[in-house]
C-alpha cells in the first residue's frame, strides 16, 4: 500500500532546522521510515519519495510503499498525517486530465570527447549536464512522454539544494519545480512512475510526483 504522508514542521525544533538547512541530514532523518535496511537500497526497497514544499509554514511530503512509523522521527518533529494513496491511483484514466507537481533534477548526458567507454555496453560515458530555465521545462516536456503524461500547462520554477558541510564526493543537483496540467496517456507508466519515482536525486527531495484530479 503506497502512502503519502504530509508533515506540518515544527520550526522552532533542533531537528526539523537542522534538516531544512541540509539534504543530508533530512534524507538521514527519513530514511528512520525505510523498513528494510538490509536491503542494498534501502530507499527504493521503502518506496520512499519526498518533497519540501516552499511557502511560510514549512511542510514535507514524504511518500513510502507502506504505514511509515512516524515515531521513528525526532521528539516534536511536527504534526503528520497519513492517506492511502490506493484510490487516487486506481482513479486514474485515459485521456483524464491531472494537476501536477513534481521537484526533479534535469540532466542530460553529454558524451561528446569522452575517452570511456562503459564496461558491459561500450557506450561512451556522458557527462552529466544540470539543466535550468528552457532547458530544464524542455527535458521535463520530453519526460513526460515516457512516463503516461501530455503536458498541457508547465511552469518551471528553481529550488535550492541546501546543504551545510559540502565535500568533494558529495553530490550536487540543480532542483526545478514544474506544476502544471496534463493529460493522462498510459495509466501503467504513470502508476510506475507515481511509486518509484522520477529522474535523479531521489534521495535528496526530487523525484516524487504528486497528481491532483480535475
Amino acid at each position: 500500500m503506497t502512502t503519502l504522508t504530509r508533515i506540518a514542521l515544527n520550526p522552532h525544533n533542533r531537528a526539523v532546522r537542522a534538516d531544512l538547512a541540509d539534504v543530508d541530514s533530512l534524507h538521514k532523518t527519513l530514511m528512520r521510515l525505510a523498513l528494510d535496511h538490509n536491503s542494498p537500497t534501502p530507499r527504493a526497497a521503502a518506496g520512499l519519495l519526498f518533497r519540501t514544499e516552499a511557502g511560510t509554514d514549512p511542510t514535507l511530503l514524504v511518500q513510502t510503499a507502506h504505514v511509515p512509523d512516524l515515531t521513528a522521527l525526532p521528539v516534536d518533529y511536527g504534526t503528520a498525517r497519513t492517506v492511502d494513496l490506493t484510490p487516487l491511483l486506481n482513479s486514474l484514466a485515459l485521456g483524464r486530465t491531472v494537476r501536477y507537481r513534481i521537484t526533479a533534477a534535469p540532466t542530460v548526458a553529454r558524451s561528446a570527447g569522452n575517452p570511456h567507454r562503459h564496461p558491459v555496453t561500450g557506450k561512451r560515458r556522458g557527462k552529466i549536464t544540470h539543466l535550468t530555465g528552457d532547458d530544464a521545462i524542455t527535458w521535463w516536456q520530453t519526460r513526460t512522454q515516457t512516463i503516461g503524461l501530455q503536458p498541457i500547462t508547465v511552469s518551471g520554477l528553481p529550488r535550492p539544494f541546501p546543504r551545510t558541510r559540502p565535500t568533494r564526493t558529495s553530490p550536487h543537483f540543480t532542483l526545478t519545480q514544474f506544476d502544471g496540467i496534463a493529460r493522462i496517456t498510459d495509466t501503467t507508466l504513470l502508476t510506475h512512475a507515481l511509486t518509484t519515482g522520477i529522474g535523479r536525486a531521489k534521495s535528496y527531495g526530487a523525484g516524487l510526483l504528486s497528481l491532483a484530479l480535475t
